[in-house]
């Protein structure tokens, strides 16, 4: 049974992460990640694309929870909210290793996290990376401190996971793998204290083989959409040319703010220290653990720098990554507190200082979370979807509501980038959605949404009488224009067309 304190820390995860979770209008990723969901529904199973530099396991999980429980916002992030809260448990495990006050820390600092709690609430991939890279590190500390077979089975599954979820698990695996080398070679110049020697291995050759084989197995199973499509299989070595290309081309997500030099820039560190206060303390507590000290916290220590590096030296950088790096940090931070704590005296002074760190972040991911999720001068908010999208959506669902034929009505959508759309109306059946290069064969459908500057062009094929809404779909794209039937929205939308076509000559 779990005690208490560590029910309370999950639930507040969880309430940060699932209330009002449809406040916020779908991101442009969700939009495509749900229209993936879409194609499966109509194809069976997922084609492995490997420029798209992601695994199939999300849209597996997106898939599952969309036919389970509808086209809603809630479902679509269902996958993400699971597995940000199994972050959180799997960061209380750790108190295996390091006891309950480093585990309970860390473990609400990331609780509270704005960060992790905004990309819990935002239907993608990174909660998934975290969680693997969390358990995959947990078995590594495992085996070294116990060298249980459980470890063993966690590990293989944890790498299997990072495979199935996306392209950067190169990333983590070869950061954990250098980490103990440069743990190694630092021990030679000051030891740890303790110096953890490798215990004695409980598990044989044939665990590694038989969980190896399954986890092969479970690998092919999804990259070949489910056995349907093995040439999809040569994705998995072909994603790292196309990743690179784009990661040393940054395109159009290079973030050259805090330039340190040549490629190293502070925009992590930035971040932290804009949202991640307990973070950010993690990563000048490394410090720490350059002189003697525990060697598991040390390597998480390396580790954590070497996340740090990784992701700084590439030029290609969306905010979201920033959850696969800080998580060491809430360890180590919460660590070096411990200490601070066990030597003060009395140790409730500690505790009031830790209250500083953790009560910004909560205060910081409330505010972000539930007031400003939409306003572009927040960092994390990035292509985000405004809540103008409803001027367009609201009256098409409403109507939908009252009359589910409106789904089988005719609409147009010619814009420069339109999602999230094809998701929010997959349940629309006679949408044509088009560039502006390609004119559809007939303008007077029932509903249209244009690129503003196209107005004229527009109206001057339409022969009926229209309402006319303007609205924002996202920044850095122009304004948009909706127009809608007015013998078919005039019960939805009150007062006269806006747009009247000239009379005949």
């Amino acid at each position: 049974m779990l005690p208490w304190v560590e029910i309370a820390i999950l639930a507040v995860a969880l309430f940060l992460r699932v209330w009002l979770i449809e406040m916020k209008p779908p991101h442009f990723d969700e939009g495509v990640n749900g229209w993936f969901a879409d194609q499966m529904t109509q194809t069976g199973f997922y084609r492995y694309d490997p420029t798209n530099y992601h695994g199939p396991l999300h849209f597996y999980a997106v898939f599952l929870c969309q036919t389970l429980f509808g086209r809603h916002v809630w479902a679509i992030r269902l996958p993400a909210i699971v597995a940000g809260m199994l972050c959180v448990w799997a960061l209380l495990r750790y108190r295996e290793f390091f006891g309950l006050t480093v585990s309970r820390l860390a473990a609400f600092a990331m609780a509270v996290s704005p960060g992790f709690v905004f990309y819990s609430r935002y239907s993608i991939h990174e909660s998934w990376q975290v969680l693997f890279s969390i358990l995959l590190v947990h078995s590594l500390l495992g085996l070294w401190q116990t060298g249980g077979r459980n470890h063993l089975f966690t590990g293989v599954a944890s790498v299997a996971g990072l495979i199935l979820t996306k392209e950067t698990y190169i990333l983590h695996i070869g950061c954990c793998m250098i980490a103990f080398g440069v743990l190694r070679l630092w021990e030679r110049f000051l030891p740890s204290r303790p110096a953890l020697a490798v215990a004695v291995q409980q598990w044989i050759p044939a665990d590694l083989i038989k969980s190896t084989a399954l986890a092969a197995m479970v690998i092919v199973f999804f990259y070949s959409g489910t056995f349907r499509d093995f040439s999809a299989l040569a994705g998995l070595y072909q994603t790292f040319a196309a990743w690179f290309q784009t990661g040393v081309g940054a395109g159009g997500h290079e973030k050259t703010t805090f330039d340190l030099i040549g490629p190293l820039n502070y925009y992590w560190v930035a971040l932290m220290a804009r949202y991640e206060w307990p973070a950010l303390l993690g990563l000048a507590t490394c410090v720490r653990f350059v002189f003697p000290s525990d060697a598991r916290l040390r390597f998480l220590a390396i580790m954590g720098g070497g996340f740090l590096l990784a992701y700084s030296i590439i030029p290609y950088k969306t905010p979201w990554c920033i959850i696969s790096i800080i998580w060491p940090f809430f360890l180590t931070a919460a660590a070096v507190f411990d200490e601070f704590r066990s030597r003060l005296r009395p140790p409730a002074l500690a505790w009031a200082a830790a209250v500083i760190p953790l009560g910004a972040s909560t205060i910081t991911c409330a505010d972000l979370n539930f007031r400003k999720f939409t306003d572009d001068t927040e960092p994390y908010v990035y292509v985000q979807t405004y809540e103008d999208v409803n001027v367009f959506t609201g009256p098409l669902l409403r109507r939908a509501a009252e009359d589910p034929r409106t789904y089988h009505i005719d609409g147009i959508i010619s814009m420069e980038s339109y999602y999230p759309l094809p998701w929010v109306l997959g349940d629309f059946t006679n949408i044509g959605y088009y560039k502006k290069e390609i004119q559809p064969p007939n303008w007077n459908v029932s509903f249209i949404a244009v690129d503003s500057a196209r107005e004229a062009e527009i109206e001057s094929h339409l022969q009926k009488e229209y309402f006319k809404r303007r609205f924002h779909l996202r920044s850095a794209q122009d304004e948009c224009t909706a127009y809608f039937l007015a013998t078919d929205f005039d019960h939805v939308l009150q007062g006269p067309p806006e747009f009247k076509p000239s009379p005949a000559p």
